[in-house]
């Protein structure tokens, strides 16, 4: 019992897991930072390409 004891003691202690963890949620967070940007850029671009197209379109002569 006192060897178990020992391993969980240590195991709490061990900090080497908790850095990795703490990297991979801070890339996650940039993921999804990346993806709602994108997502975001390209919604407000295509209204702005459509704007013009329509813009362009009306401006020609008939």
């Amino acid at each position: 019992m006192q060897n178990l004891t020992t391993m969980l003691k240590q195991f709490f202690r061990d900090e080497d897991g908790v850095t990795a963890i703490e990297y991979g949620l801070i890339a996650a967070l940039i993921a999804v930072v990346i993806i709602v940007s994108v997502r975001l850029i390209g919604t407000n671009l295509n209204i702005i390409f459509d704007f013009i197209g329509d813009t362009l379109t009306n401006a020609l002569p008939a």
